[in-house]
């Protein structure tokens, strides 16, 4: 077996362009029938789940705080657009030049108000909200000129998680005035929805009952989208929020030598509540 010699290590005067060149040429050497058997037989396919599991690690390291866990997941990020990008150019599609490409280009497009004709012009005084509305404008008119979608709702992920997707098909109808006029329309939906959940739950119609509770999700991932707030970060909030109340009420328990199974659910309900009514370092009293 041939041994190559990988990328030498980047010096203080070299650009990020150069180190970026190094881990293109890292991949392609890996891929190459020189280098490795297990990267040679991935496929977009079997990257997938990798794909996404770096994307949420980037996310938990921001939610976390915390730059040096940022740094590197960003890196193991940047590593499967390039393994993907590789993939595809291998199969003769595009190369990760041809992605760049296509990205400066739309970055410069969608944003006329900083570049015009492609040449900066120092910006302008528009809000962020009517550049967010630019920006619309703009990829609006891009898809009109894409013969392949067929209906409104054409381009929004399968793939995206539920709460987000709900978001977004909402978000969409709402370009062409199928919304809700305010977020308290929104809230008497849910009330209707919910109301359609316990009539199906008393009826112990399960088929139904599945139906109902989607029905109620996707109005209130809707009702998040009306009051500008992510449905998919509130949630997150949420479940760290219970993450970090249920392990501070199974430290209480191990402080007296016992463990959550040995505790009553009336017992466990108590020290729930005492966790509640004591705040976080540095921050006030949670909400229940």
């Amino acid at each position: 077996m041939t041994k190559l010699t990988p990328p030498s290590v980047a010096t203080p005067d070299e650009t990020s362009g150069d180190r970026f060149e190094r881990l293109v040429q890292l991949m392609r050497t890996l891929r190459s029938p020189d280098g490795c058997a297990w990267d040679r037989e991935q496929t977009l396919e079997t990257l997938r789940p990798f794909v996404l599991e770096e994307a949420y690690e980037v996310v938990d390291a921001i939610d976390r705080g915390d730059p040096t866990a940022l740094c590197d997941e960003l890196g193991d990020l940047l590593l499967e657009a390039v393994f993907v990008a590789q993939i595809c150019a291998d199969e003769g599609h595009f190369t990760i030049a041809d992605a760049a490409d296509a990205i400066n280009a739309k970055l410069v497009r969608r944003h006329p108000h900083v570049f015009g004709d492609g040449v900066t012009t120092g910006g302008s005084t528009l809000s962020p909200r009517e550049v967010k509305e630019q920006w619309e404008q703009i990829k609006t008119r891009e898809r009109a000129g894409k013969p392949t979608r067929e209906t409104l709702l054409d381009g929004i992920p399968e793939s995206l998680p539920a709460l987000l997707r709900a978001a977004r098909i909402g978000a969409r109808t709402a370009n062409v005035g199928f919304d809700w006029d305010q977020a308290g329309d929104v809230l008497k939906k849910v009330d209707e929805e919910m109301t359609e959940l316990k009539e199906a739950m008393a009826a112990a119609d399960a088929v139904h009952v599945e139906e109902e509770l989607g029905d109620l999700l996707f109005t209130v991932a809707n009702l998040a989208r009306k009051l500008r707030i992510d449905p998919e970060s509130a949630l997150r909030a949420a479940n760290n929020k219970f993450t970090r109340r249920f392990r501070a009420v199974e430290q209480r328990l191990a402080a007296t030598g016992r463990s959550l199974h040995d505790a009553t659910s009336d017992e466990l309900e108590r020290e729930w509540q005492a966790v509640k009514r004591t705040p976080p370092a540095g921050s006030t009293p949670d909400t229940p």
